[in-house]
């Protein structure tokens, strides 16, 4: 499936993030709590039309860790509401993000999973938007120690 990796990544967030869930306030003794129902995700491109509002929830915290940012980095805000508007295309970065989120997925099954490491969990031969930002907005670069480069040099890359 060309997107299993958005869903199975989902349902490692659900089990492995703390959910938070809108509830109505507290209510009287006697009285039974009411909760809000999330309202279904809109302008799904990448992520499963089919996920859940808490499942989406998990993934977008995960993602607000993993890049070290927070909602309005990639949401914008509705100038009529001043809330944030999840469906709204108009900030650059979310348009990065889905393709960032593309080329992990593309990663992942394309060529990771092709990796026949016995050794190796399925998350060890997994990439992650974590992989590379690690807290960050912007990819970490990687420094090799003091001298390493010299006597190791980056093969060219294939075309």
């Amino acid at each position: 499936m060309r997107f299993r990796f958005a869903l199975f990544f989902s349902a490692a967030i659900v089990a492995a993030l703390p959910l938070t869930a809108q509830t109505a306030p507290s209510a009287p003794a006697g009285q039974a709590k009411q909760h809000h129902e999330m309202p279904k995700p809109t302008n799904l491109q990448v992520l499963s039309k089919d996920i859940s509002g808490r499942e989406l929830i998990a993934t977008m915290t995960y993602f607000t860790k993993a890049l070290g940012v927070e909602c309005e980095f990639c949401h914008a805000e509705d100038p009529q509401t001043h809330h944030l508007n999840f469906a709204l295309d108009t900030r650059p970065d979310k348009t990065i993000a889905r393709t960032m989120l593309r080329m992990t997925a593309e990663i992942n099954e394309k060529y990771l999973s092709t990796v026949n490491d016995p050794d190796a969990t399925p998350a060890e031969k997994t990439v992650t938007c974590g992989t590379c930002h690690r807290g960050h907005s912007m990819p970490v670069p990687f420094n090799a120690a003091a001298g390493h480069e010299a006597h190791h040099p980056m093969p060219e890359m294939p075309k």
